[in-house]
């Protein structure tokens, strides 16, 4: 019994689907069909069963998985570690952080990384949660959150102060641009419930009518800046618009943190180092941009 084998089976014991362990590995639906009966073959036992809603698990499958589990974890134990006794300033680095922070926050300091360390590859994934740095599906993680994930290491950088904005055009409508429940705004959906600036809005706004709600940041920047609505935003965007201004002063209650974060094993690889004091340095130096005191640039 070989360990892709059981990757494989894993995979589809938690997709489902030949489909969507397909996605996961990052491979093609025949290749994960091919691999299972092979499997099945070897072994002489079927560990799914084929219904039309997908592959189920049969009681030799469900023991399997037991084990298997605890071999993947084993695994992801050892490559963590190995990782991270490695002291080369060179080679691949997976960092994983938001659209909005890459594309107003992380820019200029990833060109001035690459200039000092040219030999690191730097990955980008761009991803609204938490990828899982336990399984190496990331090394570094650059997030705003208010609740760091127990199972990383790193530190809280600076603040992430939000306000609400409104294009001068949207304002010029409404008779009394001051009276922040008589607006009408833009939300975020309940994807994004977790927020401290959607709990601000919709405990403090519970009346104000609200014209559209959107899954992500860029959606509240693009409404705002047509004028559909005001906005709760981060001031790091909302201050770099120039058809917009700010309706209120930074909000302490809808405000959140940037933390930069890494696995315990992978906290001494050299590049995971190198990167992490970098960008912490980089971010910063930005305080005062990140945290409404004045804009960024």
């Amino acid at each position: 019994m070989e360990w892709d084998d059981l990757r494989i089976f894993l995979a589809v014991a938690k997709a489902g689907s030949l489909a969507g362990a397909a996605r996961s590995l990052g491979v093609n639906h025949s290749t994960v069909f091919r691999r299972v009966n092979g499997f099945e073959d070897k072994l002489g036992v079927r560990v799914f069963e084929r219904l039309p809603s997908g592959y189920v698990l049969t009681a030799a499958g469900e023991e399997m998985r037991a084990s298997a589990l605890r071999v993947e974890a084993e695994i992801d134990r050892l490559d963590r570690r190995v990782s991270g006794q490695d002291l080369r300033l060179s080679g691949p680095l997976a960092v994983t952080t938001t659209d909005t922070l890459s594309s107003y926050v992380l820019g200029p300091h990833l060109k001035s990384f690459k200039d000092l360390y040219p030999g690191i590859l730097l990955e980008l994934q761009l991803n609204t949660q938490f990828v899982n740095l336990s399984k190496r599906q990331a090394d570094v993680a650059v997030r705003v959150t208010n609740s760091r994930p127990e199972t990383l290491v790193g530190r809280r950088l600076c603040g992430v102060a939000f306000a609400g904005y409104a294009s001068e055009d949207y304002l010029k409508t409404v008779e009394a641009p001051d009276n922040l429940e008589a607006l009408t705004w833009l939300g975020l959906d309940e994807s994004l419930a977790h927020l401290a600036s959607h709990k601000w809005q919709r405990n403090r706004l519970p009346n104000a009518t609200v014209a559209m709600t959107v899954n992500n940041l860029f959606g509240l920047l693009t409404g705002t800046r047509y004028g559909i609505g005001a906005a709760l935003m981060p001031c790091f965007m909302g201050d770099a618009e120039s058809a917009l201004r700010r309706i209120t002063e930074p909000l302490p209650e809808a405000g959140s943190s940037i933390w930069i974060l890494t696995h315990e094993d992978l906290r001494h690889t050299a590049r995971v180092r190198a990167f992490m004091d970098h960008v912490a340095a980089g971010i910063i130096g930005d305080a005062d941009a990140l945290e409404g005191r004045r804009p960024k640039g």
